[in-house]
């Protein structure tokens, strides 16, 4: 990732079924703003991360201690930013659709909406965002045409594209999401954005 003179940026690193990228999702467009930080959006799957690692499920499933915690934590940081939270009766759900859809979007502008659009359907609504109708009516709420953004997001070289971003991931040693990278520092988890923030900008004075 790079930094152009006079504007640090920091990738943002999510994946849809992620739990805790659904607040960081609906708050760093606004927390880079204020610190003068743009914003890279990086769509990857944690699944072949997960299965490296030797989990066939998410930790939070894996350890249910530790899943009870994270939904009651969760439900703690929704609240403080007064989002809705409503507990998926799927968990994980597949973002696979998604993040290929997610590759379009942010190359046309309009990734963002999309991103926090899905994140509402799953996190505050309870939707099968797994299913390619639910995504296609999303993408039709943002005003472009479903059936082609759904063509173009499951052509081979966007399949291929959304491979290759994985590798990419593993190779920096992300391990989770949501993960920001700021220069060559990983911050890991949505309490972490401040951080991240902070870390570009001296980075970029330096």
């Amino acid at each position: 990732m790079s930094t152009t003179v006079g504007n640090p940026t920091i990738a943002f690193w999510f994946e849809f079924a992620s739990t805790y990228s659904y607040p960081a999702a609906m708050r760093v467009e606004e927390a880079a703003r204020a610190a003068g930080v743009a914003v890279e959006w990086r769509p990857f799957l944690l699944g072949p991360i997960f299965v490296a690692q030797g989990w066939n499920d998410s930790p939070f499933n894996v350890y249910p201690a530790k899943g009870r915690y994270m939904w009651r934590d969760l439900a703690r940081v929704c609240a403080k930013l007064d989002l809705d939270l409503q507990h998926p009766s799927a968990f994980p759900r597949n973002g696979l659709t998604a993040a290929r859809v997610a590759q379009i979007a942010l190359d046309e502008g309009w990734g963002p909406d999309f991103v926090r659009a899905v994140y509402t359907a799953n996190f505050a609504e309870d939707r099968e965002i797994g299913e390619s109708d639910v995504i296609a009516e999303i993408v039709a709420s943002l005003e472009r045409d479903p059936d082609a953004v759904l063509a173009r997001a499951t052509a081979p070289e966007n399949k291929e594209r959304l491979k290759r971003t994985g590798e990419e991931a593993a190779r920096l040693g992300i391990f989770g999401a949501p993960t920001f990278v700021a220069g060559e520092e990983l911050f890991w988890g949505n309490d972490r954005l401040e951080d991240a923030l902070a870390w570009a900008k001296s980075g970029a004075a330096a």
